[in-house]
């Protein structure tokens, strides 16, 4: 039951349909919702939904609706998890703005809607480990450690599980969507450290934009741990609308979205940028999520080149590991990896966020001295002397004037109006030696 799909040589196991030159219609993505639900025969069903949060583009209010009447009106409940990994929790008034309806005491339009509370260790149920064996050889020997595999008990109370959910280029797995939904969306700090700093030992500089990484084999296999049944409606989403929805197993209605998300979210230019400027939406509320302005640029960036993150309206580091983050900074992977005995106690996925946003570079120990490839600058709420505590430049936002870097790309300065979800990259990158 496949729709009709406009890429050469897609091909699918999976309902769904995907162009290049134009959207899809709200009639169009009714009836991928409705024949999703046949394909699961959801009649009399418990459904859990598991649904970003509010940092991914996302027609949520439009899914919303379309799920509660396709499948909430015919299944025995159909219910909303937020898929937060550890961003902070939404508040009723946040959730109100993600669904376009109004979240009262936890329940939208008779829907219960939940957050991740992966803050609470009872949230979790083991449900298995990924053996020491099985983890070196997916991660090429990188990490030897057995992987303790938590998820939200909460999917155990119902019947079907339905992923829900945009795919993008992403830093650490290659793309997101699919099974990165529940692990990390609703996993254990297990997962999200070691799948975060096995993304860094790899380098996002490598993984980003691709189909097929380390992270995302153990994101799967983690997966498969699950005895309820899960299913997938993948999005590709632009400012235009939705260029392509489908569904159907996971990791397939996932391979397809990262097919059109390849050809729509990732922009390939001639020379590498000197300089640029990422305007992040207000949708990033710290640099933890806001990071992504660097992240989509860094492999389009030549050597000694600068991105300035601008967002007057970000004031924090990480809501969530704000603390972890000033204590340690932001380095290079090596000034990490070389110094191990006295970063072994940070949380991974701290690491690695931090290596993530200063990208590429060199650490020699015996000196003490770091050559990163690229500056990174932000110009933020955060003041110009925690900036320069955390290993970053600083830009004073007020005397950025947009008009200043428009139009220069001759010269190699690239303003990006809405950073974050765009991947650049050039034919032949300017990399450090």
């Amino acid at each position: 039951m496949s729709g009709g799909c406009e890429l050469d040589g897609c091909k699918r196991m999976t309902i769904g349909k995907g162009f290049l030159e134009r959207t899809l219609s709200e009639e169009e993505l009714r009836w991928l919702v409705a024949a999703s639900a046949r394909e699961l025969g959801i009649e009399g069903k418990r459904v859990l939904t598991i649904i970003p949060d509010g940092t991914r583009t996302m027609p949520m209010g439009m899914m919303f609706r379309l799920l509660q009447e396709q499948i909430g009106a015919r299944a025995a409940s159909c219910d909303y998890l937020v898929a937060l990994g550890t961003h902070p929790l939404m508040n009723e008034e946040q959730l109100s703005r993600l669904l376009e309806r109004p979240v009262v005491n936890g329940i939208c339009d008779g829907a219960r809607v939940y957050n991740h509370r992966w803050d609470l260790a009872d949230t979790f149920a083991e449900i298995g480990i990924i053996p020491v064996k099985e983890v070196e050889e997916v991660s090429g020997g990188l990490l030897a450690e057995a992987i303790t595999v938590k998820i939200n008990r909460l999917i155990f109370e119902y019947d079907q599980i339905l992923i829900c959910g945009p795919v993008f280029p992403h830093e650490v797995v290659g793309f997101s969507g699919g099974n990165k939904y529940l692990f990390p969306g609703i996993s254990g700090k297990e997962m999200i450290g070691q799948t975060h700093w096995l993304g860094a030992l790899l380098g996002s500089y490598h993984l980003i934009g691709t189909d097929s990484t380390p992270v995302r084999e153990l994101i799967d296999r983690a997966a498969a741990k699950i005895k309820v049944p899960v299913a997938c409606i993948a999005l590709v989403v632009t400012k235009e609308g939705v260029s392509g929805c489908y569904s159907g197993g996971a990791r397939e209605a996932w391979k397809s979205a990262a097919a059109l998300s390849a050809q729509k979210h990732i922009e390939w230019v001639e020379h590498p940028f000197r300089r640029v400027l990422s305007v992040m939406p207000m949708m990033y509320s710290d640099i933890w999520t806001a990071a992504k302005g660097m992240y989509k640029v860094e492999p389009a960036m030549m050597d000694n080149g600068e991105v300035v993150i601008y967002a007057p309206h970000i004031t924090e580091f990480s809501y969530t590991h704000g603390p972890h983050i000033e204590s340690i900074g932001f380095h290079c992977r090596d000034y990490f990896v070389k110094q191990w005995k006295h970063f072994s106690d940070v949380p991974r996925g701290v690491l690695a966020h931090s290596t993530h946003l200063r990208g590429e570079g060199v650490y020699d120990q015996g000196t003490g001295f770091e050559r990163d490839r690229i500056r990174v600058t932000l110009a933020t709420g955060i003041s110009e002397e925690r900036c320069n505590r955390v290993n970053l430049g600083y830009l004073d936002p007020g005397e950025v004037k947009l008009e200043e870097w428009s139009d220069r790309e001759a010269e190699g300065i690239k303003v990006i109006p809405r950073a974050g979800e765009t991947l650049y990259r050039i034919k032949k990158t300017s990399r450090l030696s």
